[in-house]
């Protein structure tokens, strides 16, 4: 990363640090849809919130950072830019830089079965991810992917992981009956369009991107088929953390909800901000707001529904090998899940 690079990082977070305050003043005239009740009572406690500021389905959070949702739960949010994939995620929250985090669930679980020590606690939204076929391809649908060659931009990305339940559900082995290819994350659409591969697995806003670019064909998301009514992103906390501080993190879940809701009937508002203040390379007002609202933002599990969420998450993980074949989902999922709502 350059000297450049660093200082417009540096100067994005402490504008979403400045905003936050500022932004309580704007939120008088947001109306709460969730149905919990913000308890609001001395000193706002302070998080350090990670996530990725360049993904489309993060926006909401800094957003709502900026538009004085947090400070109205009266907590003291800061964020926290932890990178583009999960791993950074995972040690941001180990080496203490984080106290929470807002991940894919993908790149949540098999940290969690191998002892990492963080609870998850609220859903955000469902589905982010694309499965894009070239028109050369010919492929129309799941069953034409047999045979065919799939890029994606890590060996166990997000995406790779998400269409491998997809292939398996469909009779197709992700293993032996299709060919996954890695390329560089900014190269994936170019390596379908040049006939280097077949298919794209890739995530938003970038998927919505190259389908747009290249005319490709949208064979599956997470939003549909095998992933109707599915979470896609989840906030989990550090372990020492959230022992000290569960009330503050039901404030942030109730606060989480509320910026996904509003995002929901807003799309536009958020797209603005983003491209504002994030500045999404290639990207259009009308083209993020087509992205963002596309998302699943009602679907954001809170208590028991998100303990469900996560054990059909890890039967899914265990049909394609993610997960050990001796895990239980049902005490998988109440181990590495916490009810803030008890």
């Amino acid at each position: 990363m350059s000297k450049s690079e660093r200082r417009h990082k540096v100067s994005r977070r402490t504008f979403l640090r400045a905003t936050g305050a500022a932004g309580l003043v704007a939120s008088g005239g947001i109306a709460a849809s969730n149905v919990y009740s913000p308890a609001i009572a001395g000193p706002a406690p302070k998080i350090r919130l990670a996530w990725t500021e360049v993904a489309a389905c993060h926006s909401p959070l800094g957003f709502g950072l900026a538009k004085g949702i947090y400070a109205k739960h009266n907590i003291d949010v800061e964020l926290f830019y932890q990178g583009a994939s999960g791993q950074t995620l995972i040690q941001a929250l180990a080496t203490g830089k984080a106290d929470a985090g807002a991940g894919l669930i993908g790149d949540w679980l098999k940290p969690l079965e191998q002892g990492f020590d963080v609870k998850l606690f609220v859903g955000s939204h469902g589905g982010c991810q694309r499965l894009l076929a070239s028109q050369a391809s010919g492929i129309k649908d799941v069953a034409g992917l047999k045979g065919k060659t799939i890029a994606s931009y890590d060996v166990v990305s997000p995406p790779k992981v998400a269409f491998q339940v997809t292939l398996a559900k469909a009779g197709i082995d992700p293993e032996t009956d299709v060919t996954w290819k890695v390329v560089p994350f900014d190269l994936v659409g170019e390596a379908v369009n040049r006939g280097e591969a077949d298919v794209a697995a890739h995530l938003d806003p970038w998927a919505y991107s190259i389908e747009k670019k290249f005319n490709f064909v949208k064979i599956a998301d997470t939003q549909t088929g095998v992933y109707q009514g599915h979470t896609c992103c989840v906030l989990g906390a550090n372990g020492p953390f959230l022992n000290a501080n569960k009330d503050a993190l039901r404030r942030l879940a109730e606060a989480n909800i509320e910026v996904h809701e509003y995002t929901a009937n807003h799309p536009d508002e958020v797209a603005a901000w983003y491209l504002e203040t994030l500045k999404p390379a290639g990207l259009t007002l009308a083209e993020l707001t087509e992205i963002l609202g596309t998302l699943v933002y009602h679907d954001h599990p809170i208590g028991q529904p998100l303990v469900d969420q996560i054990r059909v998450t890890a039967e899914d993980l265990k049909l394609v090998k993610v997960l050990d074949s001796s895990t239980d989902p049902k005490a998988f999922a109440e181990r590495v899940t916490v009810n803030l709502l008890g």
